[in-house]
């Protein structure tokens, strides 16, 4: 933790996470407004800082302005964070268990299981990531599953169903690496059984690029949610998150940008965090990097 922590770049992506954490957590608290609140004739507001450059438009009770519904965009923002952090690790938490369990087994056991677990891996891998999420995603619509909590649980099909081969792919390899070293063969020889060879002793020898892996899938299950919602196959409205912000907002981009700018710049910025803290786990738990 310590290298991690040495990572200027890391520690600056870090902070940014739990930032963004603190306001999806008190959302209600920290927002002037609820995030459906409507003030029709506020609509189209200016962010505050325009004033400094001629706007009339502005109004000190919208510091980022409003939407073409009077919605006060800085309040949305912040209760759209909720969604995006957990469209982020619960679909990852997923694909993490999937992967995990695939990998060890199809790379401990081998065999006939792995041929079968590997061919299965091979078919979902020959799909492109996001084509096959948007498929899941309409083939769904309007299905109990689809229709679940506004298609919040339906993206996490998605993308739990897309992602866990990178996983267990991965996990195989250091498996197959791993099991035939000398303190998995000590385990064996006083009786450990597979279950506990997986868990003891393999299982904490393969987790650091696991970490990695993970770090990196967050923002990739942030991003597809925001792609998807864009496009109107997401998370349906009135249910605030950032891709459903750009998605009405482009209607008035050309005359009024900001409703589609900002949600964009807090997707850049929360993607840019998690990508930086990637790294620093990849650096710090690379031991060729202690040499």
């Amino acid at each position: 933790m310590y290298r991690l922590f040495r990572n200027r770049a890391a520690l600056v992506g870090l902070v940014v996470i739990a930032v963004a954490a603190l306001v999806a957590i008190f959302a209600p608290v920290l927002a002037p407004y609820g995030p459906l609140e409507q003030h029709g004739k506020d609509g189209l507001m200016e962010p505050i800082w325009t004033k400094f450059f001629g706007s009339k438009y502005t109004d000190p009770a919208y510091l980022l302005g409003s939407d073409e519904l009077g919605r006060d965009i800085l309040s949305r923002l912040m209760y759209s964070s909720r969604v995006s952090l957990i469209i982020g690790f619960v679909p990852v938490s997923i694909v993490l268990a999937i992967g995990l369990t695939v990998g060890m087994l199809a790379g401990y056991v081998g065999g006939v299981l792995d041929d079968f677990l590997m061919r299965v891996t091979d078919v979902v891998y020959a799909f492109p990531d996001l084509l096959f999420v948007i498929i899941i995603v309409a083939t769904l619509r309007g299905t109990g599953l689809g229709d679940a909590y506004d298609g919040l649980l339906v993206i996490f099909v998605g993308i739990a169903v897309v992602n866990w081969v990178g996983v267990a792919r991965l996990v195989r390899g250091q498996v197959l690496s791993v099991k035939n070293r000398e303190f998995v063969e000590a385990a064996r020889a006083v009786g450990a059984g597979p279950g506990r060879i997986m868990r003891k002793h393999i299982f904490p020898n393969i987790l650091a690029p696991v970490i990695v892996t993970v770090a990196f899938a967050i923002p990739g299950a942030m991003l597809t949610e925001s792609v998807l919602s864009f496009l109107g196959i997401g998370i349906r409205p009135p249910t605030p998150t950032w891709g459903v912000m750009i998605n009405e907002g482009f209607i008035v981009f050309s005359t009024s940008p900001w409703p589609v700018l900002l949600p964009s710049l807090c997707i850049s910025i929360v993607l840019l965090a998690f990508t930086f803290v990637g790294d620093g786990l990849r650096d710090a738990l690379d031991p060729r990097s202690k040499m």
